[in-house]
């Protein structure tokens, strides 16, 4: 192994090469430095005149003690050494990189041209040079620069050939000494060479910023939430980067032609072929949203589809930029980017919205529902009592107090069971409706329930069916609960039945639940109706004159207390024909008790406190003149059972 030199020596040598990098980039124009291959071109291109120059320069004086007294041509040589300098000068001040190339090749054809012709013309040593001059603006990687070089190179050789044959030339030598033609051919080669490294540098440089930033797009094409793709003008998929895996959750390969188009949801597909469509025909920015099929794998392997909501901004392909002219004619370039989430925010914004209207709505019902129902019973106990106080005046007998008195009497319950009504949806909307489970004999509850309504059907004209026999099994649930329930269905199917209706209870036991229905003959409801059934508050025709009185609460407490023991209660109706109510409950609560706290749908009644009800429908079509009258009503706490805590 050869000795080392000392690190002293190394270190200036590299302090050296340092200070001398460092002024060659302080002579870059600012306007190459932003590209790193266009900068790469400048210091190549002044380095090498600059130094060599210099260096060239700095020999003259060992040139003239050996040589002596210059020659005309080595004059000439010596006056082109300042050539490199002042044209990487002009490129240190003008950025003018072309430019450069061509004053280079045009100062190097001219001393080829004076040399060769001062030393034999066309057969000179120099004229080999000429060759050199195209390879050197080969460095530009400009075919302006090329060919003007060639042109230069070509231009010179045919002045020094006419110039031979019309004898025009000095003959200062008579023929060319062989070491002279040596030293014309090696330095023509030496200096190829070094032309030749040169471009190989550049390129090196050139693959390696390419690299570089191929690295750079994909660590940012993998690392992006929003996804780039490229279509042709028919919207087939050219490029597909990494990002589109995650948000399309299969292989990049698998979208590419028509496979996104195959993914986009088919109601929306219109949108997305139009966005493409203008954009490629009109020329113009497009933007649209779809929905694209996602197949996510569960834990289990099985394969769940799904749709996401995606936004596309869609534009024509920039032709200029890419340099590929007509090939990129009518492509698109679009960005993809996941907006579920916005388009989830959106929806429950409107849904909020929708939901307050239907609010406000619904607190101007109740409100004038409640000052309905409340003002009535307590006009009747006012006017009552100031008949009383004014007995003397009046001259009432015993009989008619009596009577007064009763009236006061049932409005005074009439307004308590209003009032008890409301703080029980509000109890079970909040969660705080105690359930008290028991061990009882359904059947009979239903007999209970039959006869406390048989006066009040009697009155009415309606026939009062019961079907169901002793032979049901005992149930364990709150029994107050389920006598409240029955005798709320019951009074609101005989309540609106005209004389000589129909209304008929039953109930049947099947594998560990027990099913009651209560049918009626009566006007049934509509659709609409239908569907809004068992909220509070709710009645089909809010106005003052509803042939039956009430407050739309009954059914909201049926369908309360049935969630609230874990059932389901279900509704069928046609208007003309009456309604069927059908209640499912479990035989033993303890078991089927809802594990959850207050039931969604529960959850989502209006507050008591902010009297902001929500939308409702009447589940016992009674009959009536009018289908549009029917709702429901509760109780009189005297028929109701009182709740305890468990």
């Amino acid at each position: 192994m050869g000795a080392r030199l000392p690190a002293w020596t190394c270190k200036g040598n590299v302090g050296v090469f340092a200070s001398v990098r460092d002024y060659v980039e302080t002579l870059v124009h600012p306007s190459a430095r932003g590209n790193a291959l266009t900068a790469a071109r400048h210091r190549a291109f002044i380095a090498p005149r600059l130094l060599g120059s210099i260096a060239a320069l700095a020999s003259i004086p060992l040139y003239l003690i050996a040589r002596g007294t210059p020659g005309a041509i080595e004059l000439v040589v010596f006056a082109w050494l300042m050539a490199p300098i002042l044209i990487a000068y002009f490129l240190s001040r003008t950025g003018r990189y072309e430019s450069a190339h061509a004053l280079s090749s045009l100062a190097l054809t001219g001393l080829v041209a004076v040399v060769a012709a001062a030393t034999g013309g066309i057969a000179s040593f120099a004229a080999i040079w000429l060759v050199v001059v195209p390879l050197e603006a080969a460095l530009s990687a400009s075919r302006r620069v090329v060919a003007a070089a060639s042109i230069m190179a070509l231009a010179a050789a045919g002045i020094l050939v006419l110039l031979g044959a019309a004898h025009l030339l000095p003959r200062l030598y008579a023929a060319t000494p062989p070491t002279l033609a040596a030293f014309g051919v090696v330095s023509a080669t030496l200096y190829a060479t070094g032309l030749a490294f040169g471009a190989e540098a550049l390129t090196r440089t050139g693959m390696w910023l390419l690299y570089s930033e191929a690295e750079r797009f994909n660590l940012l094409a993998c690392n992006m939430t929003d996804v780039i793709m490229r279509h042709d003008r028919d919207g087939a998929v050219l490029f597909v980067p990494p990002a589109a895996e995650s948000l399309f959750d299969v292989p990049a390969a698998a979208l590419y032609g028509h496979g996104l188009f195959e993914r986009v949801h088919v109601a929306d597909r219109p949108a997305y072929l139009t966005a493409l469509g203008d954009a490629a025909a009109l020329g113009e920015s497009r933007a649209a949203e779809f929905r694209v099929r996602r197949d996510c794998t569960e834990a289990d392997g099985r394969t769940v589809m799904q749709f996401v909501w995606v936004e596309m901004h869609c534009r024509p392909f920039d032709r200029s930029a890419s340099g590929r002219g007509e090939v990129d004619r009518g492509a698109i370039v679009t960005v993809l980017r996941d907006v579920t989430a916005r388009k989830q925010h959106e929806q429950a914004l409107e849904e909020a919205r929708v939901e307050a209207e239907r609010a406000n709505a619904r607190k101007s019902r109740f409100l004038a529902t409640m000052s309905h129902e409340l003002r009535t019973p307590l006009n009747a106990i006012i006017g009552f009592s100031e008949m009383l106080m004014k007995e003397s005046v009046l001259m009432l007998d015993q009989k008619r107090r009596h009577e007064y008195a009763g009236l006061i009497c049932d409005s005074g319950r009439h307004l308590l069971s209003v009032v008890n009504g409301i703080l029980d949806v509000s109890k079970i909307e909040t969660d705080n409706f105690e359930i008290t489970a028991e061990s009882f004999a359904p059947a009979q509850v239903i007999a209970g329930c039959c006869e406390l309504v048989a006066a009040r059907a009697s009155e009415a004209g309606v026939r009062l069916e019961k079907l169901a026999g002793d032979e049901l099994p005992e149930m364990i649930a709150d029994k107050r609960a389920l006598n409240q329930i029955l005798l709320n269905l019951l009074s609101n199917a005989i309540r609106f039945s005209d004389r000589g209706g129909r209304v008929v209870i039953g109930a049947r036991a099947d594998a560990g639940t027990i099913t009651f229905t209560v049918e009626d003959n009566g006007i049934g409801m509509t659709e609409e109706d239908l569907a809004r059934v068992g909220e509070p508050y709710f009645q089909a025709r809010s106005s003052y004159d509803r042939r039956h009185a009430g407050t739309g609460l009954g059914l909201s407490i049926v369908k309360g207390l049935v969630r609230l023991h874990g059932g389901e209660l279900s509704f069928r109706s046609r208007v003309g024909e009456g309604t069927r109510v059908t209640v499912c409950l479990p035989l033993d609560y303890e078991r089927a008790r809802p594990k959850s706290s207050p039931p969604q749908d529960l959850a989502a009644m209006a507050s008591v406190r902010s009297l902001a009800a929500p939308v409702a429908g009447n589940a016992n079509g009674g009959r009536a003149a009018d289908p549009s009258a029917i709702h429901d009503e509760w109780l009189a706490p005297s028929q109701m059972p009182v709740k305890k805590s468990a």
